[in-house]
């Protein structure tokens, strides 16, 4: 049973115990942390303590998490998402823009679409830092794990401010290379035919688009990725035919789009950010310069 008193436990010890169950061991806790083992030691020990849990089991391989530790995972992730932000805010409090702003956004739009933007920003703004954060998961802008997102569906929050950028047309696309080999495709029917890109697992997306492409379905793939940047890559290598963004490939001029405005497609993106950063000066900077950005990459 945890122990019943009103002493308040210190973020140190969460930050302890969440390291070590990340990392799978008390020296790599240290080094993550940049602090000495003994000292993640005792911060695990007094949050057993004080929780009146056991949170971790020695064993050959590590430290194992018990039940209670990975519970209480899900916890200590926000307290921690919920400092990264304190520090960042207080940074970049006052009337320059200056301190870090988090962005959070898929990998396609992370690799491809935002370093020119944020170039663009970094010169006007030296003293401003960005975290780019890519993942295909949705980063919880309201536990504050991002402070701005680049999302392709429309945030349902109140808390959060959005700016729809537009719909970001996709098609099929094939490398000349592939093309020269194996003919171009004179309709849909004809992608039967050929060596088509595409998912592994589905997702609402995915499912969604087959009720209008029919064709874009597993079985029918000839190599399969789950990854976007992988997909782009495998159509640039010659490897078949895959759907990416129309703007996106009109950059490579090896990159033919086969087909054009056949597949009824399109993400729609918007940009999103906390209400609290409204009147944050560096939030509003990145806020602005990454909707611009974006909607210049949209309608080249």
């Amino acid at each position: 049973m945890a122990n019943d008193n009103t002493t308040e436990i210190g973020w140190e010890l969460y930050r302890s115990y969440l390291g070590v169950l990340e990392e799978g061991s008390l020296s790599g806790a240290a080094r993550a942390m940049g602090i000495a083992q003994p000292t993640v030691g005792r911060h695990v020990d007094a949050l057993e303590k004080a929780l009146g849990v056991k949170l971790f089991t020695r064993s050959q391989m590590g430290l194992i998490p018990t039940e209670a530790a990975l519970a209480l995972k899900p916890f200590a992730q926000t307290m921690h998402s919920a400092a990264a932000a304190l520090k960042r805010m207080a940074v970049s409090q006052g009337s320059s823009i200056q301190g870090t702003v988090r962005v959070t956004a898929s990998e396609v739009i992370g690799q491809e679409v935002l370093p020119p933007i944020l170039a663009q920003l970094q010169d006007t703004h030296p003293d401003l830092t960005v975290e780019l954060v890519l993942t295909s998961r949705v980063q919880d802008l309201l536990q504050r794990e991002a402070d701005i997102a680049v999302r392709m569906t429309q945030p349902r929050q109140e808390q959060l401010i959005a700016r729809r950028v537009g719909a970001m047309a996709l098609g099929l696309h094939a490398h000349k290379r592939y093309l020269d080999k194996h003919g171009t495709p004179a309709s849909l029917a004809d992608l039967a035919q050929h060596a088509l890109i595409g998912f592994d697992e589905e997702t609402p997306f995915v499912r969604a688009a087959r009720k209008a492409f029919p064709i874009w379905s597993r079985e029918n793939f000839a190599v399969r990725t789950d990854n976007d940047m992988a997909q782009m890559a495998l159509i640039r290598a010659g490897c078949g035919i895959g759907v990416c963004q129309v703007n996106l490939a009109a950059r490579d001029r090896n990159l033919v789009n086969i087909l054009p405005g056949s597949i009824p497609l399109s993400l729609e993106t918007w940009l999103t950010m906390h209400e609290d950063l409204r009147n944050n000066p560096s939030c509003k900077v990145t806020f602005d310069a990454l909707l611009k950005g974006l909607q210049d990459y949209m309608t080249p």
